[in-house]
């Protein structure tokens, strides 16, 4: 006896009475328990099959890299940031005049033919002065950005990875020097060691000061990416947890650091100009944007080019530097390029 079959269209009467044995049987399913099994035309196994499974997987470097590639912002940066290299490593092929030279009988004379620039008050070409200037910031901002992520990344690796007390004791650190301003900081170091002329002086006080921004991040990307499943792989295969950090943890948790160390660099290179601006920075003999600057503002009102260029320089390099870790931000961080 074939049992009643529940209300629906022709097709599915007909499958599920297919489905239906011919002599009811204890195991037979009840009236209403039947499973109907749509056909195969009417399954997107068709659209399934025609995906490409050949194309090779992608990490997040690769699909960064094709959207930096893309963006005109990364684009435009790339370009200024090249040009500035290469007056930073090879101010020769720009100028051959020397920055230190100065001759009182050209005082603020206005640009000519090898000087475009024109002379400041001493008489000094503020064209090469520029030139050899850019050297002395770029390096200065490079270097005190560099001695700060490393500082940065390994406490916050550290507190991150190991927790507990570890944690506890590295986390108020960082608070105490967080603080404390940057730039209130660094006058207050640099007035105490003012007999230390050297340009290292300066990238320390940074890197003392300036670590703080990078632990925290890297702190936060480190907590994360140790409670992936790579890292109990590797416990689970013997490793031991020095090794999961540095061979794993840490390189997966570089995203963010280079984000923040990338537009850390534009504002390291505006502190120096702004210490070398307050006469505590570099030492007056070293040619730099900010010690042009300082010397120019007295005359901001009776020769205001003599500033202005030293500033355009500064505020362009500057701006490059901004736009590069704004692209990066957007090519490493999921949530930006979402939004």
């Amino acid at each position: 006896m074939t049992p009643d079959i529940p209300t629906g269209n022709q097709k599915d009467r007909t499958a599920i009475t297919a489905a239906v044995p011919a002599e009811t049987s204890p195991s037979a399913p009840l009236p209403g328990q039947e499973r109907y099994v749509a056909p195969v035309d009417e399954t997107p196994l068709q659209a399934v099959d025609s995906l490409d499974e050949s194309a090779p997987a992608t990490n997040m470097w690769a699909s960064a890299s094709r959207t930096l590639r893309r963006n005109p912002l990364f684009i435009v940066s790339a370009l200024l940031i090249l040009v500035i290299l290469v007056v930073a490593l090879f101010p020769g092929l720009f100028t051959r005049q020397d920055p230190n030279y100065c001759n009182l009988d050209r005082s603020l004379d206005p640009g000519s033919a090898g000087h475009p620039f024109g002379f400041d008050l001493q008489g000094c070409d503020i064209y090469t002065r520029v030139v050899y200037g850019t050297r002395t910031s770029l390096s200065v901002g490079v270097l005190a950005t560099l001695l700060v992520v490393i500082i940065g990344s390994l406490v916050g690796a550290v507190a991150g990875f190991f927790g507990g007390w570890v944690d506890a004791v590295l986390s108020r650190l960082t608070d105490i020097f967080l603080a404390l301003p940057i730039l209130l900081g660094a006058i207050v170091v640099l007035q105490m060691f003012r007999t230390n002329g050297s340009i290292w002086k300066i990238i320390l006080v940074m890197a003392l000061f300036g670590w703080v921004s990078v632990a925290r991040i890297a702190r936060g990307a480190v907590m994360e990416a140790k409670n992936l499943e790579f890292n109990t792989a590797s416990t689970a295969l013997g490793s031991t947890p020095m090794r999961n950090l540095f061979r794993h943890i840490i390189p997966n948790s570089l995203a963010p650091i280079i984000v923040v160390g990338t537009t850390s660099l534009g504002s390291y290179i505006v502190l120096e100009a702004t210490l070398s601006f307050l006469g505590i920075g570099l030492p007056t003999t070293t040619v730099s944007w900010g010690g042009d600057i300082s010397n120019a503002q007295s005359m901001l009102r009776t020769d205001p080019m003599v500033l202005f260029y030293p500033s355009v320089a500064l505020a362009i390099t500057v701006l490059a530097f901004i736009m590069m870790g704004d692209a990066v931000k957007d090519a490493l961080d999921p949530k930006s390029r979402t939004a």
